[in-house]
């Protein structure tokens, strides 16, 4: 019984523990359109690059985007990982790039980044 109790105990955490993990699209949309929205756009670029399709891409590699001189000679292409290390401490991925803003929560970059991936099934 108490081996079943224990048992049950540690499913619920990994069930807990699972969702606390999970991502939400539309959280994302929100978050990307109230705190990246002033530097970037889905279609366009602005301050920074156009992002609805930046999965995939190889790094600092947008068409008619002038990136900073650390992003122009970066080799490596955005997947989701790369994405959570960016928008948590950019600085840190890419020394001397120029976007000078992170996401603080864990939750926020998970959300935001299933919002970008999401795009790139459309």
């Amino acid at each position: 019984m108490a081996r079943g109790a224990a048992s049950a105990v540690l499913a619920l955490g990994l069930s807990l523990s699972a969702q606390a993990q999970s991502a939400s699209v539309p959280t994302g949309q929100t978050i990307f359109e109230s705190r990246c929205g002033a530097c970037h756009s889905l279609d366009a670029h602005r301050v920074g690059p156009a992002l609805g399709n930046v999965l995939g891409r190889v790094a600092g590699k947008a068409s008619e985007f002038s990136y900073s001189q650390a992003l122009s000679a970066a080799r490596h292409v955005w997947d989701r990982d790369s994405l959570l290390a960016w928008l948590t401490d950019p600085e840190s991925v890419l020394p001397g790039q120029a976007m000078g803003y992170r996401l603080e929560q864990a939750q926020d970059r998970r959300d935001v980044v299933a919002y970008l991936a999401s795009l790139a099934a459309r």
